[in-house]
């Protein structure tokens, strides 16, 4: 290739990145948020805030019909602070992928379930990218979000993009920066928590450092899209072992009639050296039950086994069981059986405090219940229904449910549980949560 041919394809290479440089640095790039759910919906808010027109884009017309009406249907974004941008016209939605010709940049935050294989299922990534290659053009600058294994960015993404043409780094811009949204945090939300990003060159990089700076507090940028995507899964498989670790504490202490609350209190005293986790009912949510087999699955493709993540994921996946052993044991020692017992579960979403049920092990423990014959009633202040094994179950008054069941499982601790009043009413609790934490009654099993 001769030099001013070269020289040609620097200047447009140039060019097209001072472009998007000022418009981002301006905020009058116009913003695209693929996927408007839990990671999404908050994203295009914070940047909406921070002054840029944003679109966002999603597949379910009802979620579109009702974002452009002004209502979020996520519970950490307040309508109020939601509707003003919807009227001034910063923020709105569509079904339409042919926005994306119009947009600067574009974050792919979608889902990244596994299959009953524990493998990642990426129809969802594949979809969005195969979305953004039939509408990309130079200057753009396109982020994934969503939490995948390593290598998903350069190996899924990258090649289907420039397969239309354009080069990374050069004609467009391609960045991984993992979600870390905590839904129910109080403290820390989409706007304050530190942003990692990597790109694929370093002028994509930088390009993602730029735009995400405008709306995000802090931002730190990594040496690649490899780097930034094992960020976040050494993040949650931190999480998810040190839970493991304390949930076969928790069945160890059952079998040695110690508590293992009052075990963990004591060891947190110490100043350094040792990080509290909790046992509890099993894991629920989209990343930590999720998130570490990504890396489970890599790692095999690389010939090395993931030793710890296996056996962690399997005695978290036996908790269900063990509460529910729990459960049918109290019952014995009170001579009730299970089967035909009423049984009265407290919480169904994953967490305390909010109204998602993905991957809650409430449903295990209620389709373990059924199973062996319990007929089972719920309450929860953030959820009105749930289906499980084919059976809908509608919320109920929660005073007047604990009254007449034979038991109650605390699975999930929502704070507005009027716990003084259940402990009263109830003739058997099992706690899974130390919900009851300083609680003194004949009536109430801990976990």
């Amino acid at each position: 290739m001769t030099s001013e041919v070269l020289n040609h394809i620097d200047e447009r290479t140039s060019e097209i990145a001072a472009k998007l440089k000022e418009r981002i640095s301006k905020r009058t790039a116009r913003v695209g948020v693929l996927g408007l759910g839990y990671v999404g919906l908050p994203l295009a808010v914070e940047f909406a805030n921070a002054g840029f027109e944003v679109i966002g884009i999603d597949v379910q017309q009802s979620k579109v019909d009702q974002f452009n009406r002004g209502y979020s249907y996520i519970k950490d974004v307040d309508d109020n602070v939601f509707r003003p941008l919807i009227e001034s016209g910063k923020l709105r939605a569509t079904s339409d992928y042919s926005v994306i010709e119009e947009l600067d940049t574009i974050d792919i935050c979608v889902p990244t379930p596994l299959r009953k294989t524990k493998d990642p299922d990426m129809s969802y990534v594949v979809s969005a990218t195969d979305a953004i290659a039939e509408h990309l053009h130079p200057g753009l600058l396109v982020m994934l979000e969503s939490t995948t294994y390593p290598g998903t960015t350069d190996e899924l993404l990258l090649p289907k993009l420039e397969a239309t043409g354009l080069n990374v780094g050069q004609d467009f811009f391609l960045c991984f920066s993992p979600e870390r949204v905590d839904p129910g945090n109080p403290k820390f939300h989409t706007r304050n928590i530190p942003k990692v990003v990597g790109g694929i060159t370093p002028a994509c990089t930088q390009m993602g450092t730029l735009f995400y700076k405008q709306a995000l507090e802090t931002v730190i940028p990594v040496s690649s899209t490899r780097v930034a995507e094992m960020v976040k899964l050494l993040e949650n498989t931190f999480r998810m072992i040190n839970i493991g670790l304390v949930n076969e504490l928790a069945l160890m202490c059952d079998r040695m009639n110690i508590d293992v609350w009052e075990i963990i209190d004591a060891a947190a005293t110490k100043p350094f050296g040792f990080m509290p986790f909790y046992p509890g009912p099993g894991l629920g949510g989209h990343c930590i039950p999720i998130d570490p087999f990504y890396l489970s699955w890599k790692s095999k493709q690389a010939g090395i086994e993931a030793r710890f993540i296996d056996l962690a994921g399997y005695i978290n996946g036996r908790m269900p069981e063990f509460v529910v052993e729990k459960i049918q044991n109290a019952l014995n020692d009170v001579a009730k059986p299970l089967r035909g017992s009423r049984i009265h579960i407290l919480g169904v979403a994953y967490k305390r405090d909010i109204e998602d049920v993905r991957e809650s092990p409430a449903l295990d423990v209620i389709q373990l219940l059924q199973r062996r014959g319990a007929s089972i009633t719920f309450s929860d202040p953030f959820v009105d229904r749930i289906q499980v094994d084919g059976t809908n179950l509608q919320a109920e008054d929660v005073l007047s449910e604990v009254h007449s069941a034979d038991c109650v499982v605390i699975i999930t601790n929502h704070s507005s549980f009027d716990y003084p009043a259940i402990v009263e009413r109830s003739k058997l609790i099992v706690d899974t949560r130390n919900a009851l934490k300083g609680f003194r009654s004949e009536k109430i099993v801990r976990l």
